[in-house]
């Protein structure tokens, strides 16, 4: 089943003021929320995320009919791989060394800010050549 294209982006505006917090602030647990919020993304679908619980329940309700849809695989990849920035940043911030909080929190708000602002999502863009790859007969 697709879903709508907005409540990606939704989610990606509200990621990226959380992620555009954690570096003023420092942060952990921020970046701690913004973990979780990707890792039920990846692993429930980005409509049972905190965020897409809050589109759909708050937002698309006051919006009109959703035009377009997407299939949600490409999302969900994206949800896994900004998990994996959050995971990085929450080791930096916690473990050390301190620019790698810093660095793998700013690569997670620069893909979030292109998402919310342009509608452009690398993970998404990154899902598609990786799963051509995997299907591709050896």
């Amino acid at each position: 089943m697709n879903i709508d294209v907005r409540g990606p982006r939704f989610g990606a505006a509200l990621t990226t003021l959380v992620l555009a917090v954690v570096p003023v602030t420092g942060s952990g647990a921020l970046l701690g929320w913004q973990a979780l919020c990707y890792a039920v993304g990846a692993l429930a679908g980005v409509g049972r995320s905190p965020y897409g619980w809050l589109f759909r329940t708050a937002v698309r309700p006051r919006l009109g009919p959703p035009t377009e849809f997407e299939s949600p695989q490409p999302p969900r990849f994206a949800q896994a791989v900004g998990l994996v920035f959050a995971v990085a940043g929450l080791v930096g911030h916690l473990r050390g060394p301190p620019w790698l909080a810093l660095a793998a929190t700013a690569c997670a708000l620069a893909a979030a800010f292109l998402n919310a602002a342009f509608a452009y999502c690398l993970g998404c863009e990154m899902y598609l050549p990786l799963r051509r790859t995997a299907r591709a007969p050896r």
